[in-house]
């Protein structure tokens, strides 16, 4: 708390810290969207043919196993599991970096120049992180639904207009604003703890990936509590 009562101030140069921020959001945001494309489209076609294969039944409309699909993504794989990988890729990226600051004594320099270290280093990240997660989320909703049909294409698992169909059956637009207002928690979240575990860091370079470790352990544990509570008070 007290380190984000410093870090959530007006920047004393906007032109500087617009400058931060988009050097951030290309770091953090735009060099993710690889691997968040890359995992949500074989997630997306794992889950399509788990469901084909374990609910199948004579009793069971076709269209079902892309219903199922549709949720699984949009309430908890897009938002909350993709979160989890990205604060592992993106959490220890920036304890690691603050860390280093913080042992070569850079941070140090930065404050006996009468600068405000946590605004001008760990301000640009978080905003950097809120803006680009919403964009990621949405990547990887439409990069798993891709995968669905990759298996019906390709791997011939159903028909891909009964997937079609249960894709849009009785679909509800709050989910996706449900997600995307979680990814904003959790974006935080991810931004912040790893920005304390790196500026706060005490010792040499083994303490640096001891930091980074401790980011990742730390975010995770908050996002799934973060998840749990916003599920309730939200879908509840």
């Amino acid at each position: 708390m007290m380190l984000m009562w410093r870090t959530l101030g007006t920047p004393d140069r906007m032109r500087m810290f617009f400058r931060q921020y988009v050097n951030e959001m290309e770091k953090l945001g735009v060099n993710s969207i690889g691997i968040v494309l890359l995992i949500s489209f074989f997630i997306g076609a794992v889950i399509t043919i788990q469901i084909k294969l374990n609910i199948e039944s004579p009793w069971m409309p076709r269209w079902t196993v892309g219903y199922v699909t549709r949720e699984i993504l949009l309430l908890e794989f897009s938002s909350s599991i993709m979160c989890l990988i990205l604060a592992g890729k993106v959490g220890s990226n920036i304890a690691s970096e603050l860390g280093t600051m913080r042992v070569t004594q850079q941070i140090d320099a930065l404050d006996i120049m009468g600068v405000n270290s946590a605004n001008y280093l760990i301000l640009p990240k978080i905003a950097a992180m809120i803006t680009i997660m919403p964009l990621l989320v949405t990547f990887s909703i439409f990069a798993g639904i891709f995968g669905a049909f990759a298996t019906c294409w390709v791997g011939d698992v159903m028909n891909a207009t009964n997937l079609a169909y249960g894709l849009q059956y009785m679909f509800e637009e709050w989910f996706v604003w449900y997600s995307i207002i979680k990814s904003l928690f959790f974006a935080f979240i991810i931004a912040s703890v790893s920005s304390f575990f790196g500026y706060t860091v005490e010792g040499g370079s083994i303490d640096v990936g001891k930091a980074s470790t401790n980011a990742v352990v730390c975010s995770s544990v908050l996002i799934l509590f973060a998840d749990l509570l916003l599920t309730k008070l939200m879908m509840g």
